[in-house]
C-alpha cells in the first residue's frame, strides 16, 4: 500500500482500528460499505507511516494483532485490558487467572513476533465507574502491572480522574519496567503531567487533550522530548467548538466529511475520527508551542520510535 509523499511525517500512537465503524457498522448496523482500506489508505496519503493499534480487551488485542499481520510494517497492536473493561477478569471462563494466562501467552507470542509493540490498555478511569467499578479496576491494573513486569513491553496507559491511586500502583513497579511508557489521551492537570514526566513517562496528545484552555496550557508545558501524538480515532475528534480550533488556521484541510447517510467512496464520516486528521493534531500543538509543526513531528516521530520501536530505528 503506497502513500503519496508528505513533507512530514507522523505515527499515531492510538487509534481503534479494529471498531466497527471502520468496516461501515454503527451500534450493530451497516450503515455503508466497509471503507477500512480507504481509511488507511488517507491516513498513508496525510502522512501517518504508522499506526499503533489499540487493544481494549482480550477479543480487541486478537483483532488489533490480526490487522498487524495483515499489514506488516505499517499496523502494530497493543495487548490488554481496558479499565472500563476489567470486569471482563470476573467473567471470563476461569476468572482471572484463566484471562490473566492469555494474555501473558498473547501478549508473549505477539512480541516475539513483532507485532505488538506495547502492553496496554492498561490504567484507572474513574470517570466510568458505570462500567467497571473502582475495586475491580485497581485489582486487574494491579495485576496487569505484575503481567507487564513478566512481559517487559513498553506501557500503554490511560488515567481519568484517578491520578493519585494510578500514580501509586504504577510507581510501585515501574523500577522493574525499564521500557517505561505512554500515558495516552492526556486530559491531566499541568501537575498530574509534570509527574508523569518525572516518573519517565511520555504523554500522549490528541482532540480530546485539548479541549479547554486549561488543557491547552497542558499541552504548551509538555517537553517535546516527551510528547507523542495520536487520533484515538474514531473518537476524540477536534471540534470547532473545542479551545484548539483557533490554533488550526495554518493546518492544511482535511478530506471532506459526511454523515455516514450521504456516505459515498472517498468521503471521511462526521464524527467518525480517523488518522487522516492527524496532522491537525500537530499542527495545533505546534501553534500552542511557538514551534514549526516540522519541530513537533520529528519530537513525536523520535520519541515514538525509541519508545515502541515499530521497525525502525531512532535516525532513521
Amino acid at each position: 500500500m503506497a502513500s503519496s509523499n508528505s513533507s512530514l511525517r507522523y505515527v499515531d500512537i492510538g487509534i481503534n482500528l479494529g471498531d466497527p465503524v471502520f468496516r461501515g457498522e454503527y451500534h450493530g448496523t451497516q450503515r455503508h460499505e466497509d471503507d477500512f482500506e480507504d481509511v488507511l489508505q488517507r491516513g498513508l496519503d496525510a502522512g501517518c507511516k504508522k499506526f499503533m493499534v489499540t487493544g481494549s480487551d482480550l477479543e480487541e488485542s486478537r483483532h488489533a494483532i490480526e490487522i498487524a499481520k495483515k499489514y506488516p510494517g505499517t499496523c502494530y497492536a497493543t495487548v490488554g485490558v481496558h479499565p472500563c473493561a476489567a470486569k471482563h477478569f470476573d467473567s471470563y471462563p476461569g476468572g482471572p487467572p484463566a484471562l490473566l494466562s492469555a494474555l501473558r501467552e498473547l501478549a508473549q507470542e505477539a512480541k516475539a513476533s513483532g507485532h505488538a509493540v506495547a502492553f496496554g490498555e492498561i490504567g484507572l478511569d474513574y470517570d466510568r465507574l458505570f462500567l467497571t467499578g473502582k475495586e475491580q479496576q485497581l485489582k486487574y491494573f494491579e495485576a496487569q502491572l505484575e503481567l507487564a513486569v513478566e512481559i517487559q513491553l513498553p506501557l500503554f496507559l490511560h488515567s481519568r480522574a484517578a491520578s493519585e491511586d494510578f500514580e501509586r500502583l504504577l510507581g510501585a513497579k515501574l523500577p522493574q519496567l525499564p521500557k517505561r511508557g505512554l500515558v495516552h489521551s492526556f486530559t491531566g492537570t499541568v501537575e498530574e503531567m509534570k509527574r508523569m514526566v518525572e516518573m519517565g513517562l511520555d504523554v500522549g496528545v490528541n482532540g480530546c487533550s485539548m479541549k479547554t484552555e486549561e488543557n491547552i496550557e497542558v499541552v504548551r508545558q509538555i517537553p517535546l522530548d516527551r510528547l507523542q501524538i495520536e487520533t484515538d480515532g474514531p473518537w476524540c475528534e477536534m471540534r470547532p467548538s473545542h479551545a484548539s480550533a483557533k490554533y488550526l488556521k495554518d493546518a492544511p484541510p482535511l478530506p471532506k466529511a459526511v454523515k455516514k447517510e450521504k456516505w459515498t467512496k472517498g468521503m471521511m464520516v462526521k464524527g467518525r475520527n480517523e488518522p487522516a486528521t492527524i496532522p491537525h493534531v500537530a499542527y495545533a500543538i505546534a501553534k500552542i508551542k511557538g514551534i514549526t509543526a516540522e519541530e513537533v513531528c520529528e519530537a513525536a516521530w523520535h520519541n515514538s520510535i525509541k519508545m515502541f520501536g515499530l521497525g525502525e530505528t531512532v535516525d532513521s
